[in-house]
């Protein structure tokens, strides 16, 4: 694997590892560290702050402070959205660093994380920056003698839990909305991709966020995120990861203060195939990315592709044939579309759940095994299976990783029990020459996002999230700041 990094970046940057309490960086109380490490090279990064019980203490302490004298909360909205546009263009001056350490800390292309992630991480702030003094409150409409006022406000201190698929870009779409808002934050990242984390708080800071207002606490998840999560006076919790842990949150708010939850948890998107689809090469082009791009590791992937048996040999010939364009390389190199998954522990379960599907009768089109292993990085051949039972693991659970599974369906209706026929449902997508057809059957789906005759569309102004086992509340969009807010009703006898 090449060494050499295409950015007037350095090959290897300085990084923030310590926690970001109070507007300055200092060691965990305990001293304790947790290695980051590169999973395109399995070397060693740096040594990172492990925050326990102790830190989430003094993190959600210094936001409470910030919070209650309201040293932002109080700040003129026009000036809230001054600090967070400077902070977006601070985010974009220094797009090439941030670029760079996502990908040494994550293995994602290293050209997806400037045109992708920093851009869009940039585009969150600026958007809910904007948002800070177009907020308005309402008038109700009681009898003439009465004035009732119905006002939106921050809800205190909000703990952000993050996952590492895209590091950058889910703390934006938690924190960005809950800043906006005027609260205060605690954002604990991934323990598999803090960095970029740590050196956002160092450019909020730049921009003139006040101390306390943003707090980084890096930690593994059953020592810090569970801390944060139990805390007394915490107020919220925004958290993007596994059914699995989003469960666990809802647990901690229950044994705690019943601080209010958003989950945005896993997915098991079917991509529904109708005969009728007018063009084949365009389908297998976006069933492709919709399931290699970022190494799979997207909660909205294509994983299940449900085709027409009319025309399933076909698309899947010509899915199949579009795998060697995603085959993993270096991400340093601007020219590989797919990197490493994020660790060696992630590579092992995705291989296990390719085992599981050779175990369960499934056809193995392409794929199926580890690469590069001479680098010692964590690499995975994009896969595809054929044959795939719709009640199998391999069709029921979230696999996170580069995995495409194919079902046949004989007609519409078989095919939206089929997609429906999951625990989660935060995507799906329909690709039909009849628009009206695939209108009523994407009305539907169980599913919090649905594409038709597209597939991952995106836009900051439209709202994401789940139902079922997906989650509950929306990222993005003016829909996001109801989570970071609170309404009050001020009624005045006139």
């Amino acid at each position: 694997m090449s060494a050499s990094v295409e950015s007037p970046s350095p090959a290897h940057p300085s990084f923030r590892t310590d926690v970001f309490i109070d507007g300055r960086f200092a060691p965990a109380q305990s001293g304790r560290t947790f290695a980051a490490v590169n999973p395109a090279t399995g070397r060693h990064l740096a040594d990172v702050a492990a925050c326990d019980h102790a830190d989430i203490d003094r993190a959600v302490g210094a936001a409470r402070r910030a919070f209650e004298d309201r040293r932002w909360a109080g700040q003129r909205p026009l000036e809230r959205k001054r600090t967070l546009l400077r902070f977006a263009e601070l985010i974009r001056a220094h797009g090439d660093e941030l670029a760079l350490t996502e990908t040494l800390n994550m293995g994602k292309p290293i050209a997806d994380a400037r045109a992708i992630d920093v851009r869009a991480t940039a585009d969150c702030f600026a958007y809910y920056g904007e948002c800070c003094d177009k907020i308005y409150g309402e008038v109700a409409p009681t009898t003439s003698d009465n004035l009732a006022l119905i006002l939106r406000e921050p809800l205190g201190v909000v703990g952000c839990v993050t996952p590492w698929n895209f590091p950058m870009i889910m703390a934006a779409w938690k924190v960005a909305p809950a800043l906006a808002m005027g609260n205060s934050v605690v954002l604990k990242p991934a323990e598999e991709s803090p960095l970029t984390a740590l050196r956002l708080a160092e450019l909020a800071q730049a921009a003139g966020l006040p101390d306390g207002v943003f707090n980084v606490v890096p930690g593994l998840g059953a020592e810090a995120g569970k801390a944060l999560g139990l805390h007394m006076d915490v107020d919220a919790i925004a958290f993007t990861g596994s059914t699995e842990v989003g469960k666990l949150f809802m647990r901690y708010s229950a044994e705690s203060n019943l601080k209010r939850v958003g989950l945005e948890c896993g997915g098991k998107t079917a991509f529904v195939v109708a005969h009728d689809v007018p063009d084949l090469d365009a389908v297998a082009e976006a069933v492709a990315s919709g399931i290699f791009f970022n190494q799979g590791e997207m909660c909205t992937a294509a994983s299940r592709l449900l085709v027409d048996n009319r025309i399933r040999d076909d698309l899947v010939a010509r899915v199949a044939a579009l795998a060697p364009r995603w085959m993993p390389g270096d991400p340093l190199l601007s020219t590989s579309r797919a990197g490493a998954v994020v660790s060696r522990q992630h590579q092992e379960r995705i291989l296990a759940a390719i085992d599981r599907g050779l175990g369960e009768g499934a056809r193995l089109v392409t794929g199926g095994a580890a690469m590069l292993e001479e680098t010692g990085g964590a690499f995975v051949a994009p896969t595809v299976f054929d044959g795939v039972a719709p009640k199998s693991a391999l069709a029921q659970q979230e696999i996170f990783g580069p995995v495409l599974s194919v079902i046949g369906f004989d007609g519409l209706d078989q095919a939206v029990e089929i997609a429906n026929g999951t625990i989660y449902g935060l995507g799906a997508s329909v690709w039909s020459g009849d628009l009206g057809a695939a209108h009523k059957v994407a009305r539907r789906f169980k599913a919090g996002v649905v594409y038709v005759n597209c597939f991952d569309a995106d836009d900051i102004t439209t709202p994401f999230g789940g139902v079922k086992q997906s989650g509950f509340g929306r990222d993005k969009s003016l829909h996001a700041l109801e989570k970071y807010s609170d309404l009050k009703t001020v009624w005045t006898r006139l």
